[in-house]
């Protein structure tokens, strides 16, 4: 895997994995989050002490119940791609780390590195609920790559934009 360092650099942006799994038929997983209207990719944090494989692997099992040997990596993008977060969102941020012994939030947005993963499983194999913490998504569905660009919330649309261009060449064709 290429070299993304520095991952923790001090650019402004939050370090992050983003995961397009796709089954045999080339449609990608779009997982409802909970409580929500909205739905997106499995994604989430890097932390200090994880390479972004690693990180990968465990958002992929929190958030999907899957694990390594139930996908098949396929590929992932050759750099970053950062989005900025809306000043709602960032407001919201600052204020949960203001709490007592919270440490401060200073990023304005996220920079991802996604992953294209098979799921060489049936379906049943996912399990929202498997994840150590409460879930992150509370229904899921196969859709085509256009489905996940047309819905996806605005301020992500051009990370999943260039993800896809990038990826899609790998998905399955049926």
């Amino acid at each position: 895997m290429q070299n993304f360092e520095p991952i923790f650099a001090n650019d402004g942006y939050r370090p992050n994995v983003g995961i397009i799994i796709c089954n045999r038929e080339g449609q990608v997983f779009w997982a409802r989050r909970i409580n929500k209207d909205g739905w997106q990719f499995p994604q989430g944090g890097v932390s200090r002490n994880e390479s972004l494989v690693d990180a990968m692997y465990r958002e992929l099992h929190e958030e999907t119940g899957l694990i390594k040997g139930q996908v098949r990596l396929v590929a992932h993008t050759k750099q970053w791609l950062r989005y900025d977060l809306p000043q709602r969102l960032l407001r919201n941020q600052r204020r949960r780390a203001q709490g007592p012994g919270r440490k401060r939030v200073n990023f304005k947005g996220q920079k991802q590195v996604w992953f294209l993963l098979e799921l060489t499983e049936d379906d049943s194999a996912v399990d929202l609920k498997a994840g150590p913490e409460t879930p992150e998504f509370d229904s899921w569905r196969w859709v085509d790559t256009h489905h996940a660009i047309d819905n996806i919330v605005d301020f992500k649309r051009g990370v999943y934009q260039k993800a896809l261009s990038e990826l899609g060449r790998f998905l399955p064709t049926s």
